[in-house]
């Protein structure tokens, strides 16, 4: 009788003892990638992974990185599992245009759009210009050669019938951009980043600017082009001098992630993002603009399973 007891326990510890070593062989291991170490994709992500690690027991370890397009060649390289990446940078990659001429990558799948990367269009009212149309013969720095702020300032342009031909166009960094605009050795510049944009404050403190608009008509021709933009206001005196709201469009920071990742990881990696939204606003002040509704539109690729099974579930799908 001893013997059995002692027999059945020993199965039991045997039992239980292969449970959690199959449970542990079978939790998928995520490492996240961001941008920059002194940028917003790092800082966010940073805190973001910190606290799904926490609430869902999943390993994350987060990697500096060169942000969007890098991001989505590591996916694909089977570097990493979870991304921070431009909404518009993730549709070039998919259909294999701009950014990722002749370049189609799909090993990826979105899993929530968190907050706006705002589109700027920052002016010398010195210089006669009013609207974006004003532009046409200006001396425009248009981002980084070969940015996403490039490609947007050319997609902008584009709406109003105005190609870099008709700009006497600069590649120059936010920083360079605005010096430059207060030195008068440029007209205008496009930024893309959240508002305000530390530079455009900098800049507004000492010269007169102007943030340009971008009617409803312009961003009615722009997303019928490029969906993955959305209409986006600039509540009024995010800069000095700024009296009213300023209509323009943004892109989205947007959490992609692997297709080799299993729904139920992804469904958990979803479904706690949004749960902990209170403890992201006090990680990092981007959380405030996290919304089930908002992660859903201008996305124009497919979703994952996991993500589509929660969105579905709390009924924003």
């Amino acid at each position: 009788m001893k013997s059995t007891k002692i027999a059945v326990i020993a199965v039991f510890l045997m039992t239980a003892m292969s449970l959690g070593l199959w449970a542990r062989a079978s939790q998928q291991q995520v490492r996240m990638a961001t941008g920059g170490n002194t940028g917003t994709y790092y800082a966010f992500g940073s805190a973001v992974g910190q606290i799904l690690q926490e609430k869902t027991g999943i390993p994350i370890t987060i990697q500096s990185t060169g942000a969007s397009k890098a991001n989505i060649q590591l996916i694909a390289a089977g570097e990493v599992e979870l991304a921070l990446v431009q909404n518009d940078v993730m549709d070039y990659a998919y259909k294999g245009t701009d950014l990722f001429a002749g370049e189609v990558i799909q090993d990826f799948a979105a899993m929530a759009a968190v907050y706006a990367e705002v589109c700027q269009v920052v002016a010398n009212p010195g210089a006669g210009i009013r609207t974006i149309a004003d532009l046409k013969g200006k001396n425009v720095s248009v981002g980084d050669a070969g940015s996403g702020t490039e490609f947007n300032a050319r997609q902008i342009l584009e709406a109003y019938d105005i190609t870099f031909n008709d700009i006497n166009k600069q590649n120059l960094s936010f920083g360079a951009s605005a010096d430059a605009l207060k030195d008068n050795k440029i007209d205008a510049f496009f930024c893309v980043a959240g508002a305000p944009t530390p530079a455009i404050v900098d800049l507004a403190i000492t010269k007169d600017i102007v943030v340009l608009d971008v009617d409803d008509a312009h961003v009615a021709a722009l997303q019928q082009k490029y969906p993955f933009y959305t209409q986006y206001p600039i509540s009024a005196g995010s800069y000095r001098g700024q009296a009213g709201e300023i209509k323009t469009v943004a892109v989205k920071a947007t959490f992609i992630v692997s297709k080799k990742l299993s729904e139920d990881t992804v469904y958990q990696l979803t479904k706690t993002f949004f749960e902990s939204r209170d403890d992201i606003i006090k990680a990092h002040t981007k959380g405030n603009e996290i919304s089930t509704s908002y992660a859903v539109s201008g996305i124009s690729v497919p979703f994952h399973a996991g993500a589509d099974r929660y969105f579905r579930e709390i009924g924003v799908k």
